[in-house]
C-alpha cells in the first residue's frame, strides 16, 4: 500500500448513510482524488492515507482508501480550515474565524487544555458552548467507533446513534452483548447484530443467540400491532431467522420462561409468548378496568332527564334514545363506551355530558391519543383537551434528561370524571398508563369508532372491551341531520355496511374521478391538489387543508412516489431554500412532514397559541413544517401543527418523513378540510372495508377519490384484515365468568 500525506481541500461527496466520501486532497503541490469510507473526515484535516491508485473508467486516476489517520493540523491557516469543516457541532466557519482571531496558532492547545476559554468569544453562549465541548471531546472516540462498526456494515447515521446512546463505551458494551443494538437502536435490524455477534465468536446454537433471536421475533411480531405470538408461529419463524432446529427452538422458549425472559400462557386455545412488557401491561389493564368498573364513586344531586331536556332547549336540538341512553350511562356506571361513526352525534353528547357535570360542581378532565385530536376536541366541544401524555405531565428528569410521567398512581389526576376522544387509537401501553393515573372512584368515558383502523401500536383496546361484555357500550347508529346533507357522512356508513357509496351527487361533497392508468391517476392527483381544488375553493392551502391519503408506501401511487413527486411542484428546490439530505430523502424549508415515531425526549417550544410554553415529547403522527436548517449546528427545526417549535440534531432525521402524502393508517385521529384518495388494486390485506372506511372519514369538507372503480368496489367487499393477536378480552371474559368474582354484591359491580 502507498502512504500519501496532504489535506482536504474539499469534500466532493459523501454519503451520510453508508460513509463514503469522495474527496480532493492537496499532497505537496498536487491536488489527487481519493475515495473510500472515511465518514469522520471533513475539509482542512491534515490526513495520513494508505491505498492504492485505481483506475476509474469514467472519473480516472484515483487513490482507493484503505486506512485513514488524522494529523492534527499546525497552522494558522490550517487549524481555521479544520474548524470550520462542520466536525465539530456548534462551530462553522463564521466561528471558526472569530476562535482563530482570538487564539492563533495556540487555538488547538487552548481547546485539549482550557476549551472552556472558547466561552470567550462573542457569540458562544452557555449553551453552545456545551455543545462544542461535548462534540470536540468525543469525536475522537466517535472515530474508533465509526471504524469498528462499519466494518460489520453499520451506517454513519446509525454508528451515530449508537455512540449517543452508549457515549465512549459503544464498542465493549456491543462485544458483550450485540444484540442490544436491534433492541435499542433504530434502524439496526437482527441480521445486522447477528453478524457482529457471529465475528465476535458467538456459536450459532448458542442459547444467548437464540434467545436474543427469540426477542426479536417476537418484538418484530408485535411490532405489527399483536401483543403475544403464538408459540407455533414462533417457532418456525425464528428456525427460520436463526437456521437452527425447530427443537432447538422449543427448548429455548421454555427456558427463556424458566428464567422469566418471556412468559407462556394458554389463550383462547392458542399457547401465547408474551414479552414481558406487554404482559404487564394487559394484565394492568384489565385489574384497573374491573377495579374502575366496579368501584363506588360519587353521585349527582341533580335531575338527569330535567338536565338533558334543558340542554335540548338550549341548543335547538332532540337527542336520538341512544345518544340519551349514553348520556345517562356517563353517569351511572365507573366505566362507559360510545362508539359510532361521523354525523351520529358523538361530540352533542360529549358537551351535555360535560354541561350536567360542572353543573354538579364535579371535575372533568379531557383527553386524546394525539395533540391533533386534541385539538379537534377542544375546537368542538369549548372546553381545553390535552393529549393523553400531557394530561399525564409528561417531563424530563434533570439528573438523566430523560422523560418521566408526573402522573402515576402515586400522584393521580385531579379529576372526577376523565372524557377519552378517539379511544380506537389507543393502544395497550397508551392504555396501561393512563389508568395507573386515574384513582378509584373516577368515571372513565371512551368516546370512539370501533370500526375505524386499530391503533398502531400493540393491542385491539377499544375493541377488545366492547367485546368482553362489561363495561357499558352504547352503539350510535343513527345519522342525524348535518350527517344527511354530506355525501361523506352517508357513504361512510353506507361502505360500513357493505354498500357502494353515492358517486358525484350535485352539489355534494364526496367525487369520483375515474382513471384506470396508475400515471394518469398521478398526474390527476397531482393536478387536483396544486391546481384544481385551490382555483375551485381559495381558501384551501395546498399543504394545510388538502391531505393525500394511500393505502400503501410502495409502488407508483404509494406514499414514497407521491411526495416525491409532490415536493419537487409544491415545494421545489430553490438557492433561497437551505435543505437537508437524508438516506434517499430530501428535506427542505417549506416541507410539510410527519414524526414518524414516538420521541420521548424531544423537547419543544409554543411559538403561539394557548397551553404550555414548553415541554417534552413528539408522536408518531405528528405533522408539521420544516422552518429552519442549520448546518453549522446541524439541526433542523419544524414548526408542528399545534405552534410546537421543536429543534432535531440531524441523527433525529430518520424519525421524519414528507407529509404531502400519508399513508391512511398513519391518518388516524386526524381530520382534514380536504382528502384525495387515490383508487388502485393493491394487497388484499390492505385494500380492505375498514381501510377505505378510515380514509374518507378524516375528510370534512371534501372527498375526492381518483382512479378504478373496480378497486374502490373491491375495497368495500373486502372485509379481510390482518388478525391481531391480543389477550385483554380474554382475560377480563376469564375473570367475569369466575365464580369468586360474580359472588360480589350487585352494588359492587
Amino acid at each position: 500500500m502507498e502512504v500519501i500525506r496532504g489535506i482536504v481541500d474539499a469534500i466532493v461527496y459523501k454519503n451520510d448513510e453508508n460513509g463514503y466520501v469522495v474527496t480532493k486532497i492537496k499532497a505537496d503541490k498536487a491536488l489527487i482524488t481519493a475515495v473510500g469510507i472515511v465518514p469522520y473526515i471533513g475539509e482542512g484535516q491534515n490526513l495520513e492515507l494508505k491505498g492504492d491508485w485505481i483506475l476509474h473508467k469514467q472519473f480516472g486516476r484515483q487513490f482507493k482508501i484503505e486506512e485513514c489517520e488524522e494529523i492534527l493540523p499546525n497552522t494558522v491557516e490550517a487549524i481555521e480550515k479544520y474548524l470550520a469543516s462542520g466536525l465539530i457541532y456548534g462551530i462553522g466557519p463564521i466561528t471558526a474565524k472569530k476562535i482563530i482571531k482570538r487564539f492563533g496558532e495556540k487555538t488547538l492547545e487552548i481547546m485539549d487544555s482550557n476549551i472552556e476559554r472558547l466561552g470567550e468569544i462573542e457569540g458562544i453562549g452557555k449553551k453552545k458552548l456545551d455543545l462544542i465541548i461535548e462534540s470536540y471531546v468525543s469525536q475522537r472516540e466517535l472515530k474508533n467507533i465509526m471504524m469498528f462498526f462499519q466494518e460489520h456494515g453499520v451506517t454513519t447515521n446509525q454508528c451515530l446513534k449508537i455512540y449517543k446512546r452508549f457515549g465512549g463505551n459503544s464498542i465493549n458494551i456491543v462485544k458483550d452483548n450485540p444484540y442490544v443494538l436491534c433492541e435499542e437502536i433504530t434502524g439496526i435490524g437482527f441480521k445486522t447484530s447477528d453478524k457482529i455477534a457471529r465475528s465476535l465468536g458467538i456459536e450459532t446454537d448458542s442459547p444467548f443467540r437464540i434467545q436474543s433471536g427469540l426477542k426479536y421475533v417476537i418484538n418484530d411480531f408485535c411490532a405489527n400491532g399483536n401483543t403475544f405470538m403464538p408459540k407455533e408461529l414462533l417457532t418456525k419463524e425464528a428456525s427460520e431467522v436463526l437456521t437452527v432446529d425447530k427443537n432447538i427452538i422449543e427448548k429455548n422458549i421454555y427456558d427463556a420462561s424458566l428464567d422469566g425472559k418471556v412468559k407462556i400462557e394458554k389463550i383462547n386455545d392458542i399457547e401465547a409468548v408474551f414479552n414481558l412488557y406487554y404482559y404487564y401491561c394487559e394484565l394492568g389493564i384489565t385489574n384497573r378496568i374491573l377495579t374502575l368498573a366496579i368501584s363506588n364513586f360519587q353521585n349527582i344531586n341533580l335531575d338527569l332527564e330535567f338536565e338533558i331536556e334543558s340542554f335540548e332547549e338550549k341548543n335547538r336540538i332532540n337527542f336520538a334514545k341512544s345518544q340519551k341512553d349514553a348520556i345517562i350511562g356517563a353517569f351511572t356506571n365507573g366505566i362507559e363506551i360510545i362508539t359510532g361513526g361521523p354525523g351520529t352525534g358523538k361530540t352533542t353528547i360529549i358537551k351535555c355530558i360535560i354541561d350536567i357535570y360542572e353543573k354538579a360542581g364535579l371535575r372533568v378532565m379531557l383527553g386524546a391519543p394525539t395533540g391533533r385530536a386534541a385539538k379537534r376536541m377542544t375546537e368542538s366541544t369549548g372546553h381545553e383537551a390535552k393529549t393523553i401524555h400531557r394530561l399525564l405531565e409528561m417531563g424530563v428528569r434533570d439528573d438523566e434528561d430523560t422523560s418521566a410521567l408526573d402522573r402515576e398512581e402515586g400522584s393521580p389526576l385531579e379529576a372526577d370524571v376523565v372524557i377519552v376522544d378517539e379511544a380506537s387509537m389507543i393502544d395497550i401501553t397508551l392504555m396501561n398508563t393512563l389508568l395507573k393515573a386515574i384513582k378509584v372512584g373516577t368515571r372513565l368515558i371512551m368516546v370512539g369508532d370501533v370500526d375505524q383502523l386499530p391503533s398502531v401500536g400493540p393491542g385491539n383496546v377499544l375493541s377488545d372491551l366492547i367485546e368482553s361484555k362489561f363495561t357499558m357500550v352504547v352503539r350510535l347508529k343513527e345519522i342525524f341531520r348535518q350527517g344527511n346533507e354530506s355525501m361523506i357522512v352517508t357513504n361512510a356508513h353506507r361502505i360500513n355496511q357493505g354498500d357502494m357509496p353515492i358517486l358525484n351527487g350535485k352539489d355534494k361533497d364526496f367525487f369520483f374521478i375515474k382513471e384506470v392508468d396508475m400515471d394518469t391517476i398521478l398526474l390527476t392527483v397531482i393536478d387536483l391538489i396544486n391546481t384544481r381544488l385551490p382555483k375551485y375553493n381559495k381558501k384551501w392551502d395546498k399543504l394545510k387543508q388538502i391531505q393525500i391519503l394511500s393505502p400503501m408506501k410502495k409502488g407508483i401511487l404509494g406514499v414514497t412516489n407521491l411526495n416525491n413527486r409532490l415536493q419537487e411542484i409544491l415545494n421545489p428546490k430553490s438557492k433561497d431554500k437551505k435543505e437537508k439530505q437524508m438516506k434517499d430523502m430530501i428535506f427542505r424549508v417549506g416541507d410539510k412532514v410527519m414524526q414518524t415515531k414516538n420521541n420521548y425526549s424531544l423537547k419543544w417550544t409554543r411559538i403561539n397559541g394557548f397551553g404550555e410554553n414548553e415541554g417534552i415529547g413528539v408522536f408518531n403522527g405528528d405533522m408539521g413544517v420544516i422552518d429552519s436548517i442549520d448546518e453549522e449546528n446541524r439541526t433542523l427545526t419544524v414548526i408542528f401543527e399545534d405552534e410546537r417549535k421543536v429543534e432535531y440534531d440531524y441523527i433525529f432525521l430518520d424519525e421524519l418523513d414528507l407529509a404531502y402524502a400519508i399513508t391512511i393508517h398513519k391518518s388516524q385521529g386526524s381530520e382534514f378540510p380536504v382528502v384525495i384518495m387515490p383508487s388502485y388494486m393493491g394487497s388484499p390485506f390492505l385494500m380492505n372495508r375498514n381501510l377505505l372506511y378510515t380514509g374518507i372519514t378524516r375528510a370534512k369538507e371534501l372527498v375526492v377519490v381518483v382512479g378504478e372503480i373496480k378497486a374502490l368496489k373491491y375495497m368495500v367487499d373486502n372485509t379481510r384484515s390482518n388478525e391481531r393477536y391480543s389477550s385483554l378480552k380474554w382475560r377480563i371474559l376469564d375473570i367475569i365468568s369466575n365464580d369468586a368474582f360474580n359472588d360480589v354484591p350487585d352494588e359492587g359491580k
